[in-house]
């Protein structure tokens, strides 16, 4: 099983992000489409919200933010949950986009996977999926984050089954206010439906999406079961590879998409 998982990862991870160009047509006005940031390595949430999806447009022409999740995300540990993080080139550069930021450390694979064997090698999972992320990480050469955070992305759908479309926003015409650009975006992929993040609820145009033709609907990341964890308390804000390592075969009982 791990070897054939391997191959499938090996094969999705060397492809190009776009199964298709992004103006042709992708079918009728019924997808649903999310838009989103990559983060490295995100939460169950994450990977619940690509799988509640047709397509999932990475809006890496938004600009990087320090201190996000965009290069990091935490593991739990014997003293609690710790930050891994992707060492960018930030200095000087306050205006840049994701898709724009340079790593700045070509051994941080190395560090980042050391530390996850030393907490994980004693999960009920961890030596099934060892031989993927492995590849996953000492195999990584990718020098932008972007690139990065879409390699372990892919990778992890890949081994949850997930089917879901990418592309990049760099791949559309970009215009108006953030309301505005997100039915743009929306028009152009060929979307009926938007999901967005409840967070969105704050500064989001209801009225503009009823007046496009378009539904929005908010994701609902309460009340995810607990599964068990190495390292108690259960904190359900880490990274996937906790419930991936800790559940196995069984990780997508945990997920509400599935």
């Amino acid at each position: 099983m791990t070897e054939i998982l391997t191959s499938r990862l090996l094969s999705q991870t060397e492809t190009e992000i776009v199964d298709c160009p992004a103006n042709e047509s992708v079918g009728p006005r019924g997808l649903k489409l999310a838009i989103v940031q990559s983060n490295y390595i995100p939460w169950k949430g994450y990977f619940d919200l690509i799988n509640s999806v047709d397509h999932f447009i990475l809006f890496d022409d938004m600009q990087y933010t320090r201190r996000d999740w965009r290069n990091r995300n935490k593991i739990k540990t014997p003293l609690g949950s710790v930050w891994l993080t992707i060492p960018v080139d930030v200095k000087g550069k306050y205006h840049q986009r994701i898709r724009e930021t340079a790593i700045s450390d070509p051994g941080w694979q190395q560090k980042h996977w050391k530390t996850i064997v030393h907490n994980y090698k004693r999960a009920p999972y961890f030596h099934t999926y060892r031989e993927i992320f492995e590849e996953l990480y000492l195999g990584s050469e990718e020098k932008l984050l972007s690139q990065v955070n879409y390699r372990f992305l892919k990778g992890i759908c890949d081994l949850l089954g997930i089917q879901t479309r990418f592309s990049w926003s760099m791949e559309y015409d970009l215009s108006g206010d953030k309301t505005e650009r997100l039915i743009h975006l929306c028009k152009q992929a060929g979307a009926g439906e938007y999901l967005s993040g409840p967070s969105a609820k704050g500064y989001l145009d209801e009225e503009l999406f009823l007046q496009e033709g378009l539904r929005l609907s908010y994701m609902d990341y309460s009340d995810y079961p607990e599964y068990e964890q190495l390292f108690p308390p259960f904190e359900h804000a880490v990274s996937i590879l906790d419930l991936i390592f800790n559940a196995g075969p069984s990780c997508t009982r945990y997920l509400k998409s599935f």
